[in-house]
């Protein structure tokens, strides 16, 4: 065997990579193993133990944090761990409305209207269509008369066109998406979730979230709703807020007593303000480099000494100040806005310790207290400013109307700043402030750059910046500046961002479901494990250590992806687990052909592997295909199911081929005897002689049977059982104590729903159901969602219950679903026919095929309406079943190419590339029946698969596997008795004619 060096080479690289993206979940868990054994079921004690260890090196070899460590271990998706899922829709028609300056006139807000309705029914480009709806409403009208101004006159002129204006509102709404983005980013972070996943949709106005752990949705809505309020604060300097700091502390010790104090961090970096027009940050960075440390005591300290500390200096256990260590030895405060500096899990202390009422009447009504934003690089630090309040009314000194734009640059060093641009109107005031902040020449004060009541950046002012241009320069990264940006950007105009769908995981359910995956994918692996020991003997040992390597790569390519791994994902890594087996069944079917004709084991093995390459590299590449299709146009759980697909079909292209022909060799060096049956399976499947193609007029007919009556129960049925994904909606899993009746529930429901009738199922088991309303969908008030679930609660009292899950999907994501979903089938289908025309090179081939892969659509289908409320589970067609269709049709064109390639194999030994009549009839027999042994175990592997995760793989996917179930029966049966019958009835056609 050639080439067998660098297989052994690349198996052992790949080993490596994933030995080491697997070693992070291994450290990980040891330290949070360690957290659980100190806190002794004690949850705030083994938070606090796994806080304090965030930025201790916990991985030596390779330098790593605990919160480092834990941002590289297994990504686990909400479905296995509880939290909650929100996309997020930037309000494009109220920012079009805004750039306009809110017009009055009818043919431009009726644009606006009509352009949105669009939207919602499936349009991609919001701008594009408001603009053609304009130029139809008013011919000859230019928009340029509506968004020009002073304000944006570099930008957009007067005498610009509609198309020049168009490109102006694209870049517009693509800059309010990206501010938006970052904004909602600080406000997660803010709320303290613990790994949250953001995305922007490429191509939409959406953002995706996903917060693991979350629940508190009503908290989560207003957070992520609110508008943006971008304003502009003077500050107090250090030393004119230490003295009260003081005083608050002495009151403190005088009215608490403190049980236990919180540990604060010697290695925190003192504080670094930035600059503004040029002005250096003040003296700090000049202290970081003579040493500078924080007041404080360190983690090596004693617990009475710290104790001791927290009885007689309550605020200063919680709270360091700046101080360094001068040059006459003795400690100073460091000069800066900085004012203190805290451990983030000890910021809620010194909020509380801030609204004492004995502490707030020493506070003057001059000053309030804000946190940075982020903590300090490399540690969970963060800053305490002191604003100053300086009007009478309480309001900042200036707004986030005030900024006409600002966008990352480069100073003329080539280090990153922001440059930032003010209206005529914000520029008087911006001079007026920064004259007061730079006055004193030995004093220069800090202005506070704040967003949500948070500091973002803190420059010191060099001087009076007149003319509204100023740069804010600093120790900053590009990715600094451009969130800067954004944010001075964010207050500019209102682009509001609304939930559009939601869907949250109770942590009960999130458990349960690893569990259940957990016990399936032990459970399916056995099954096969067993199976190719069994049926192939020697040579099913070689193909399971195949299946183990396959395995061990799958997770640790996942992981090293950074991939989230969900429930459909378990079901994708099981489910390729059990499609591997095919390559090796497909060589071992073909190596026991070489042993039957009398060649010895050496030489049958490689004739093997030879003649089975070209129908593994053609049925694996026709799944990856759909895999890829399934990943562009799925979200969520589809593209979860799809990365595992693709990712397992490479990995067992290489393990199950490449890995297993290293052994094999191995093995015949050895002089090791490999058997490929046992005296059961030795003539399993010999001499078939099944007349596949005589009696395909018959296998029409049941297909045919079975489609009508399934278009029957559509019509009788009203229509197919679509989820929320499809129509919209919100959707709730119920888990009560008892056994519950669904129509009792329906009715208690139905008044306080306004009359709208829910539709109320049984979810797995009598004491659990699925609640599913569109009442107030539309509705896009920022309260909906609580009113809807208030009103689930009161059609629920009396009962005990526990919402373990709900999702929220509004109408126009529903429609871009089912658009999706629509492209999908039909994009997966296109490709299918253009992948096996050039493969076989007859449109035959590639139009049978096509043909059916939708006989299988039709006939999932058909299946899914007869037996939609007879079975004890949901058969909703949701975005799973999107997967499950594109995964049967995965099946049938494996089936299938296989068969292709045997008949192109028969008709080349033939000498005849053309043959016609029963000739041609009896070979394509002959093909069908010499790869039946293999069709029938592959299908029959995969069966088995897809049974075990249904029984044990939980109710949540129940319906999911089902599809795949009946897909895999009907790929079997559409790649033996219809496709390639129907390749013969197109060449006899073609012959007609």
């Amino acid at each position: 065997m050639q080439g067998k060096g660098f297989i052994k080479f690349i198996a052992i690289v790949l080993a490596i990579v994933c030995a080491y993206a697997l070693s992070f979940t291994l450290v990980a868990s040891s330290v949070e193993k360690d957290a659980k054994n100190y806190a002794k079921g004690d949850l705030a004690k083994e938070k606090a133990y796994l806080d304090s260890m965030s930025t201790e090196k916990v991985y030596p070899v390779v330098g790593f944090t605990y919160g480092e460590v834990k941002a590289k271990e297994i990504n686990l998706g909400l479905d296995l761990k509880g939290g909650m899922n929100v996309t997020m829709e930037i309000s494009l028609a109220e920012l079009v409305k805004s750039l306009a300056g809110n017009p009055t006139d009818a043919n431009f807000n009726k644009a606006v209207q009509n352009a949105q309705i669009q939207l919602n029914a499936g349009g991609k480009d919001y701008i594009k269509i408001f603009v053609d709806e304009f130029e139809k409403l008013s011919p000859g009208v230019k928009l340029a008369d509506y968004f020009s101004n002073q304000d944006n006159a570099s930008q957009l002129k007067a005498s610009a066109s509609n198309s020049d204006v168009e490109s102006f509102l694209e870049k517009e709404a693509t800059s309010a998406i990206d501010r938006s983005f970052t904004v909602l980013r600080s406000r997660i972070d803010g709320f303290g979730v613990v790994s949250p996943n953001m995305q922007k949709q490429e191509g939409s106005n959406r953002i995706l979230i996903e917060m693991p752990g979350v629940q508190d949705k009503d908290r989560i809505a207003k957070l992520l709703q609110g508008s943006a309020e971008l304003q502009f604060w003077q500050v107090y300097q250090v030393q004119e807020v230490a003295p009260l700091l003081e005083n608050i502390n002495k009151t403190l010790a005088a009215t608490l007593k403190v049980a236990t104090p919180a540990k604060t961090d010697s290695t925190a970096k003192p504080a670094e303000g930035g600059k503004l027009a040029g002005l250096e940050k003040a003296s700090a960075k000049d202290s970081t480099d003579k040493g500078g440390k924080l007041a404080g005591l360190g983690k090596k300290d004693s617990t009475a000494v710290r104790a001791e500390l927290a009885k007689s200096n309550p605020l200063y256990a919680v709270l360091n100040l700046p101080i360094y260590q001068g040059e006459n030895g003795q400690q100073q405060l460091m000069p800066g806005a900085v004012v203190g500096m805290s451990l983030q899990k000890d910021t809620a202390k010194v909020n509380a310790y801030l609204k004492l009422p004995e502490v707030v009447a020493a506070i003057p009504s001059t000053m309030k207290f804000m946190w940075s934003v982020k903590p300090r690089e490399g540690s969970k630090v963060f800053e305490l400013y002191a604003i100053k309040v300086v009007s009478a009314d309480g309001k900042p000194d200036l707004g986030g109307e005030a900024i006409s734009d600002s966008r990352a640059d480069f100073d003329q060093k080539g280090k990153p700043e922001v440059t930032m641009y003010m209206t005529s109107e914000g520029a008087a005031k911006w001079k007026k402030i920064t004259a007061e902040a730079a006055a004193d020449a030995n004093n220069k004060k800090s202005i506070a750059i704040v967003l949500d009541n948070m500091v973002y950046s803190a420059p010191t002012v060099q001087n009076e910046i007149a003319g509204g241009v100023s740069s804010i320069t600093g120790n900053f990264t590009q990715a600094d500046t451009k969130d800067l940006s954004n944010i001075l950007k964010a207050g500019k105009l209102p682009a509001p961002a609304r939930i559009a769908g939601s869907y949250v995981v109770g942590p009960t359910l999130g458990a349960q479901a690893i569990h259940d995956g957990l016990i399936s994918f032990v459970i399916a692996f056995i099954v096969i494990l067993i199976f190719m020991a069994l049926y192939y003997h020697r040579a099913g040992w070689v193909a399971n250590f195949a299946l183990l390597i396959n395995l061990f790569f799958i997770i640790g390519i996942l992981v090293s992806l950074g991939a989230v791994l969900t429930l459909p994902g378990i079901a994708g890594i099981v489910l390729t687990i059990g499609l591997s087996v095919d390559a090796n069944i497909l060589i071992f079917e073909r190596v026991r052909e070489e042993l039957a004709h009398g060649k010895n084991t050496g030489t049958a093995i490689k004739e093997g592997f030879k003649h089975a390459m070209p129908s593994i590299i053609d049925s694996n590449v026709t799944l990856f295909i759909l895999g890829a299709i399934l990943y562009v146009f799925g979200s969520g759980p589809v593209q979860g199911f799809a990365t595992t697909l693709c990712i397992g079909i490479l990995s067992s292209l290489f393990a199950a081929v490449a890995i297993s022909r290293v052994v094999f060799e191995s093995l015949l060096n050895r002089k090791v005897d490999i058997s490929f049956d046992n005296s059961l399976t030795r003539n399993a499947f010999k001499n078939l002689t099944f007349n596949f193609v005589g009696r395909r007029k018959i296998y029409y007919i049941i297909s045919t049977i079975i489609i009508i009556a399934g278009i029957g129960m559509y019509f009788k049925n009203g229509g197919l059982n679509l989820g929320v994904d499809f129509k919209g909606g919100r959707t709730y899993l119920v888990h009560f104590d008892k056994a519950v009746n669904t129509e009792d529930l329906k009715a208690k429901l139905n008044p306080v729903f306004g009359n709208e009738t829910p539709e109320v199922k049984t979810a797995g088991e009598d004491s659990q159901v699925k609640i599913t309303t569109t009442f107030h969908i539309e509705d896009q008030d920022i309260k909906t969602d609580k009113v809807v679930e208030d009103a689930l609660n009161k059609g629920l009292a009396g009962s005990k219950y526990e919402i373990v899950s709900s999702q929220k999907v509004t109408p126009i994501i529903a429609s871009d679903i089912v658009n999706g979903a629509f492209y999908a089938v039909l994009i997966s289908c296109l490709f299918m026919f253009i992948y096996i025309v050039v493969r076989f090179k007859k449109w035959q081939y590639g139009l049978g095929a096509v043909i059916a892969l939708f006989h299988d659509v039709l006939m999932v289908l058909s299946f899914y309406t007869i037996l939609d409320g007879i079975m004890p589970f949901s058969l909703e067609i949701g975005q799973d079943f999107i997967a499950a269709i594109l995964t049967v049709m995965g099946y049938t064109m494996t089936e299938t190419v296989v068969v292709f390639d045997r008949i192109r194999e028969k008709l080349k030994e033939s000498g005849k590339e053309d043959l016609h009549g029963e000739e041609r009839n009896n070979l394509i027999n002959f093909a069908l029946n010499s790869t039946l042994s293999r069709t029938i175990l592959t299908s029959l592997t995969v069966f088995f698969v897809l049974l075990v995760i249904f029984i044990f793989g939980g109710d949540s996917i129940r319906g999911f596997i089902f599809a795949l179930l009946i897909g895999r029966i009907i790929g079997t049966y559409s790649s033996l008795c219809i496709s390639t019958p129907i390749v013969i009835d197109l060449g006899s056609s073609a012959e007609k004619k």
